[in-house]
């Protein structure tokens, strides 16, 4: 009996580190991603209404708290099992499952050409593409050592991020004649692609602060100030000119190379 007792002491008792103790499961770091999860059901819930401002904010706020769960936990040296698969699951919540129900209500919105009305009620549906992708682009990054420095397709934060400020800045626009639910399919697809691609993209991180060692980050910047005009839709912008920009630096290198 005695022994059977040590054997659930053991078990049970609480560990900062990891194990199956409370003090696995509730700490700072934890707490950060949870947060980070339920502004991904925030954002969700408010996609399905078509809500899209409040969809945008809650995914800006989730990708806050994203950051600073990881930052947390190197800085108190708390790293568990339980929380790194806590990360993953938060992370396609919020920037899988949000940005798809951003284009799920799209969908519903956008103008449907004529030959396409018998299945327009299904088509809602193909945007959890979004998400399954997603999630695939998110175990890659979790096993890919490639990607510690810098990213390898877009992050799902990123097109997370785009999709919602697309929503809210172009409303007008992917809802009206000039746009339809094929252009929106075809749009939806490369950006999943980009998710999963083998494209090479520049890390934001700053070596110091001199232009020489940090020339493409500084161009960067420079950029997302000239797109801050565009309102709502700057952010979308600044992820394209990030885009856009790994490609001609990546062009630079295998020339230099």
């Amino acid at each position: 009996m005695d022994n059977n007792n040590t054997q659930y002491a053991k078990e049970n008792t609480p560990s900062p580190r990891g194990g199956n103790g409370v003090g696995a499961l509730i700490n700072l770091p934890n707490t950060l991603t949870c947060c980070n999860l339920i502004c991904g059901c925030m954002a969700t819930g408010a996609a399905f209404h078509q809500h899209y401002v409040w969809a945008l904010l809650m995914i800006i706020f989730g990708a806050v708290f994203d950051f600073f769960d990881g930052m947390v936990a190197r800085a108190l040296h708390i790293s568990s099992p339980i929380g790194k698969e806590l990360d993953s699951l938060a992370d396609v919540v919020t920037f899988g499952v949000a940005p798809s129900t951003v284009i799920f209500a799209l969908f519903c919105e956008a103008h449907c050409p004529e030959i396409l009305l018998p299945i327009r009620a299904y088509l809602p549906y193909l945007a959890f593409l979004m998400a399954a992708f997603s999630a695939l682009r998110l175990a890659k990054f979790n096993l890919d050592t490639r990607q510690t420095t810098s990213f390898i397709g877009l992050p799902t934060p990123a097109n997370a991020l785009f999709w919602a400020s697309l929503a809210v800045g172009q409303h007008a626009f992917l809802v009206s004649l000039k746009f339809n639910v094929v252009f929106l399919f075809l749009f939806m697809l490369l950006s999943c692609f980009l998710l999963i691609a083998e494209i090479p993209l520049f890390s934001l991180k700053f070596k110091n602060f001199t232009f020489g060692d940090n020339r493409t980050q500084y161009v960067f910047l420079l950029g997302c100030l000239l797109c801050l005009p565009l309102g709502w839709s700057s952010i979308a912008a600044m992820i394209v000119w990030y885009l856009a920009l790994s490609v001609a630096v990546n062009a630079q290198n295998r020339r230099k190379a």
